[in-house]
């Protein structure tokens, strides 16, 4: 009896802590605005939403289940079209994924020993890179969730021999793959994590092989047959497109390439993540650092390997969770192709270990005042975190200064939008005024998700001079003599042009856009010359 209301009061604390990770992501989710590739996102939710079908792209944007479950937000919002979602239905979806994943340190609090597992829950609340991440319409938070999920059943199995375990275990590797092609890192990595601390803690091979003959093949199997059924089940959009079944494996050959370094334009060294966890200041702005996390992951890492001062615990799952965070840590920081939010996975394995350097470190400290101090020293460490999570989201939401606002388009993006709205009141076609978007190399979202309201939008990556300009242009300030060539050339035969904004204006920094807009619309003319011949 005792026993059973002690977990109730562990669980309950997990429970309020999930509550808070909520209460510090939920809030003022339109506020940023959109980076290049949620918007990407947002409009292949677009065409899922309004014909009722995804066709996977092996080349691009990842698996689908970040927009089958945006559905359910969608219809929660009584929205039902492109034009009708917005930012919050869409953010939302990975904050609930961020805030499960903290609520998800239940299966595992039995393996990292329930103090641990509550400290771990903490961090995960605050760090700012899961609060920033979680309010991202990208999968990665999806991903870090799902490779939880598979943790969580596989210990949950290893403990029971549960045939539901091993196949919900299958079911999580499913949506793993469903999510993102880089899923197979963090299996590997579970793997491998898995064979060494079967080495380290049964005596070498032979223990290991003894160890494997004990699994029951049958629900191994089962748990195969799940994650084939329900990965070809996501990838096909229930058997509507049998392609993507096949397109879900030969997409390997392109990422692989990407990982390898060919796509230059994400390369990075291989301290990259650590620099921007451990250490990142620009000039003007404040210093970052998830430095606290990583320290107290170091003393859960020596405490797992060294069995010292974990308390009561499961070592072997200790040290499983120890080599998959520096396996993860490794093979992410050698792999060329780097995007701050990949950082994400090998992050909440180290936050599993911080959880347990908190408890190694209080119990090390002989009590009374040193223990004392030494918890208010954490408290501190970790309300610095909360601060860094709050700035980051609310404050520093768009700025470079913030180490994770990667090629993030800024608060210009709202001014474009606003000049073309007062165009469009001021033309006769409204809503349906015709607008070109030039910028080389497609370069130009994430203003189709901005400008997703007007009907006659064309996006274009060249200057076209054999057609006659459109009301509104906008376009890269780098090709603006093209654009000028264009809405003056042959001299008087199109109608005169002005510049559409006040001030400079840019996508992202350094990205400068040109604007320019027929003189008669913007001095409100046109619509004078309309209603002059709708009288007549």
């Amino acid at each position: 009896m005792r026993e059973s209301r002690r977990s109730a009061i562990l669980i309950a604390l997990v429970v309020l802590v999930t509550l808070v990770a909520a209460a510090i992501r939920l809030p003022r989710l339109s506020q940023r605005p959109m980076h290049v590739d949620e918007a990407i996102h947002a409009d292949k939710f677009g065409t899922l939403i309004e014909q009722g079908e995804y066709i996977y792209d092996p080349h691009e944007y990842h698996g689908p289940t970040l927009n089958y479950f945006t559905l359910i937000s969608a219809w929660l919002s009584n929205q039902h079209t492109y034009q009708e979602i917005d930012e919050s239905t869409l953010r939302v979806v990975p904050v609930a994924f961020g805030v499960l994943l903290v609520l998800l340190i239940i299966g595992v609090a039995d393996g990292l020993g329930w103090p641990a597992a509550i400290a771990a829950a903490v961090l995960t609340a605050i760090s700012h890179a899961m609060v920033f991440y979680s309010r991202y319409y990208i999968q990665e938070i999806l991903l870090v969730f799902f490779t939880f999920c598979l943790i969580a059943c596989g210990w949950r199995y290893a403990g029971s021999r549960r045939l539901i375990w091993a196949v919900l275990a299958g079911v999580s590797i499913a949506f793993m793959h469903a999510t993102k092609e880089t899923f197979i890192i963090p299996v590997a990595a579970l793997v491998l994590s898995l064979m060494l601390t079967l080495l380290l803690n049964g005596g070498g091979a032979p223990a290991v092989f003894a160890s494997l003959k004990k699994i029951n093949l049958r629900h191994i199997w089962l748990a195969v047959v799940a994650a084939i059924v329900v990965s070809a089940v996501l990838f096909s959009c229930g058997f509507r497109n049998p392609r993507g079944i096949w397109d879900s494996v030969a997409t390997f050959g392109t990422y692989l390439g990407r990982g390898a370094g060919q796509a230059t334009a994400h390369i990075h060294p291989w301290y990259y993540y650590l620099q921007i966890l451990g250490w990142f200041k620009l000039e003007g702005g404040p210093l970052w650092t998830e430095g606290f996390i990583l320290a107290l992951g170091v003393v859960g890492l020596v405490a797992a390997l060294w069995k010292r001062g974990a308390g009561n615990t499961s070592y072997g799952f200790l040290r499983f969770a120890a080599f998959y965070a520096v396996i993860l840590t490794v093979v992410y920081s050698l792999i060329p192709y780097k995007t701050p939010w990949c950082l994400l996975g090998f992050l909440h394995a180290w936050i599993l270990l911080a959880g347990v350097g908190v408890v190694v470190i209080l119990r090390l400290v002989p009590r009374g005042w040193p223990r004392t101090l030494v918890a208010l020293l954490l408290v501190q460490g970790a309300a610095h975190l909360a601060w860094q999570s709050a700035s980051g989201a609310f404050r520093y939401y768009d700025d470079h200064a913030n180490p994770y606002v990667y090629a993030h388009a800024g608060r210009d993006v709202f001014t474009v939008v606003e000049k073309v709205d007062e165009m469009a009141d001021l033309h006769p076609d409204g809503k349906g005024m015709l607008i070109e978007v030039i910028c080389p190399g497609a370069d130009y979202w994430p203003l189709p998700w901005y400008l997703r309201a007007y009907t006659n939008v064309g996006y274009y990556s060249d200057v076209d001079v054999t057609t006659m300009p459109a009301p509104v242009i906008i376009g890269r300030a780098s090709i603006e003599k093209q654009i000028l060539s264009k809405i003056f050339a042959p001299p008087g035969q199109y109608a005169t042009f002005v510049p559409l904004f006040d001030a400079y204006t840019e996508l992202r920094p350094t990205i400068e856009l040109s604007g320019f807009v027929m003189w008669d619309l913007k001095d409100g003319r046109l619509k004078a010359y309309a209603r002059e011949e709708a009288s007549q």
